[in-house]
């Protein structure tokens, strides 16, 4: 997950708002470590004006699952750059497609 570019690493809700309302545009996000669930993580995507939050996470048999809408098919992927390449495309059971990453700058 660390080498992703859009990987922020342990930042909560309030700093992912200010980070994706930078740009203010739909469809901008960005991947965090989720702060409820160990090893999960939280693919964050920005909708007017609000941030929606999907968790993402490593099943036992080694492949990726990211929760989306009831009544959406379950998909499995073999990395996260899979999930992020399916999400891009509009209709796959998320508020708004994964358009614009937000990059980590580094301190």
């Amino acid at each position: 997950m660390e080498d992703l570019v859009e990987y922020h690493g342990p930042i909560g809700r309030s700093r992912t708002e200010e980070i994706l309302n930078v740009p203010g545009c739909n469809g901008s996000y960005l991947i965090r470590d989720s702060m409820s669930s160990l090893w999960h993580y939280c693919i964050c995507v920005l909708c007017d004006g609000w941030v929606y939050t999907y968790r993402v996470f490593k099943q036992t048999n080694g492949l990726w699952k990211m929760e989306m809408a009831p009544g959406m098919k379950e998909r499995l992927f073999r990395k996260v750059n899979n999930i992020i390449a399916v999400f891009k495309i509009p209709g796959q059971g998320i508020s708004v497609p994964l358009l614009y990453p937000a990059y980590k700058t580094k301190h």
